[in-house]
């Protein structure tokens, strides 16, 4: 039986809660650097704590994936997943810009970096879910939409995300200054609201989304009725590490792919703000050092003040990034099936890795007078030239959450959508642990501290992303027309 193609909103409504994840994922990628740093983490240490991120990616989306492709119940097959996952992320997101009221129990830097592994990996049980279920319910001929739709969402969230911190400053007026040991007001409420999101926009989905019955699910992916069986965990893990190692061929190409775009991701993620307040604010890394900091009793005003401006500007450039994706998202899918989606995705990836390239080319500290329509700033003219990079960043962002989903998504056996996402996002958290353990021993004993080279490094990555995509074979979901055009 052929699966019912959905109307326009109802592929809307299924990824509808990307929105408010991504809004919480953008608030923790723009600040959780600039929180830790507040709280007392040394330059060079912010890649480890940031790898609580993918670690708890690497552990927590297999199992929740293979999981929810068991799961049955009044809720649905990944509701229970998206939803559980939303609530816990929202509970990480109120507490961790309260790190320091928890001294009594632990230092608050510890507190933050805790805080920040129940974060991720409460977004990692949201996130890949919503994946699975995109592919769950929305047939072939219409999955290049749905995954679109999906990048359109998440980045439109980004945008309101990043920006938070900066409309809180300058158009609420809350102070953006961190007192020693503590975390900005306008961080603090950003995470509140981002938080509050996060469950608004899943509960939509939840409400707005009916799953197949087991039945219905069946027969439109051609799936013969199985017997369930309980097995032994040693049968399970052995099951698991079976498919792991018999992984389709599309997904081991793109391996290589996803190792060199994730590991700029993560650099960009950590860095980009010490990068910018060093580079173009002029404030000097032993800021960012720990021991520096416990011989001052106070940090300069003007020290300070430039750390929280550098900091709100760092959510600017991520939602100019994010909105030049959002932008891009609407045309990926066309500009793909005109093309071919190796070529749509390796241009991207070459425009973001030029982007990052080029944060080098913007050191400008001459201030200049600014409308960003929600208000006027004045800011150094590097940091406002840095939105030029981010238009190529952006394109790169946008092919990578999209692009390799669609290739890979019509390689995938219906009846194992769910684990193989899961084992798939091993492709996304191994390099971003890589670029933990390594990105902050580059970053001090070759670049001296100095984040704007770590930033140029993620751009090489990037680059050789885009070469490695040469190697994909991209046959899955594709239309006869779109075989032709990419030569299959």
């Amino acid at each position: 039986m052929k699966q019912p193609t959905l109307p326009f909103w109802q592929v809307w409504n299924v990824s509808f809660g990307f929105l408010g994840v991504q809004l919480g994922f953008a608030l923790q990628n723009a600040n959780v650097s600039r929180v830790l740093s507040d709280l007392g983490a040394d330059l060079h240490s912010l890649s480890l704590f940031w790898l609580a991120a993918p670690v708890m990616g690497l552990l927590v989306q297999p199992i929740v994936g293979a999981a929810s492709d068991r799961t049955w119940n009044r809720l649905g097959r990944r509701k229970p997943f998206i939803l559980g996952g939303a609530i816990a992320a929202a509970l990480g997101m109120f507490l961790m810009p309260n790190a320091s009221i928890f001294v009594a129990f632990l230092a608050p830097m510890i507190f933050g970096g805790m805080m920040l592994a129940l974060m991720d990996g409460a977004f990692n049980v949201t996130m890949q879910p919503f994946r699975a279920l995109v592919s769950d319910m929305v047939p072939n001929e219409q999955r290049t939409l749905g995954y679109s739709i999906q990048a359109l969402l998440i980045n439109i969230g980004a945008v309101i995300g990043s920006i938070l911190p900066f409309v809180f400053t300058n158009v609420i007026g809350l102070d953006n200054t961190a007192p020693k040991g503590e975390v900005a007001q306008t961080v603090t409420w950003a995470f509140y609201v981002g938080g509050t999101a996060l469950l608004g926009t899943v509960l939509w989905t939840c409400f707005r989304t009916k799953e197949y019955s087991p039945d219905d699910y069946n027969r439109y992916k051609n799936i013969a009725p199985k017997i369930v069986e309980k097995l032994s965990l040693t049968t399970k893990l052995a099951n698991f590490w079976k498919l792991f190692i018999n992984m389709p061929k599309t997904m081991r190409q793109l391996a290589l792919v996803q190792f060199f775009s994730w590991f700029s991701l993560f650099i960009m993620w950590v860095y980009t703000g010490p990068a910018i307040t060093q580079y173009i604010w002029g404030v000097e890394a032993k800021w960012f050092d720990a021991e520096f900091l416990h011989s001052v009793d106070v940090i300069p005003a003007d020290i300070a003040a430039a750390k929280g401006a550098a900091g709100d500007w760092v959510g600017i450039t991520f939602a100019a990034y994010s909105l030049f994706a959002a932008i891009f998202s609407v045309f990926i899918a066309r500009i793909a099936n005109r093309f071919g989606r190796k070529i749509t995705y390796s241009l991207s990836l070459l425009a973001g890795g030029i982007g990052y390239i080029s944060f080098m080319l913007f050191q400008n500290a001459e201030v200049v007078h600014v409308n960003l329509l929600l208000t006027e700033i004045d800011i150094p003219q590097g940091a406002l030239n840095l939105l030029l990079p981010m238009v190529g960043v952006g394109i790169a962002w946008a092919a990578i959450l999209a692009m390799p989903y669609a290739i890979l998504s019509g390689s995938l056996p219906a009846d194992k959508t769910g684990v193989y996402m899961g084992i798939f996002n091993f492709t996304i958290a191994a390099p971003q642990i890589v670029s933990g353990l390594v990105a902050g021993q580059i970053l001090k004993y070759a670049f001296d501290n100095q984040a704007i080279y770590i930033i140029a490094l993620a751009g090489v990555s990037m680059i050789l992303g885009a070469i490695a995509v040469y190697f994909v074979q991209d046959n899955s979901d594709s239309t006869p027309d779109e075989r032709a055009i990419q030569g299959h």
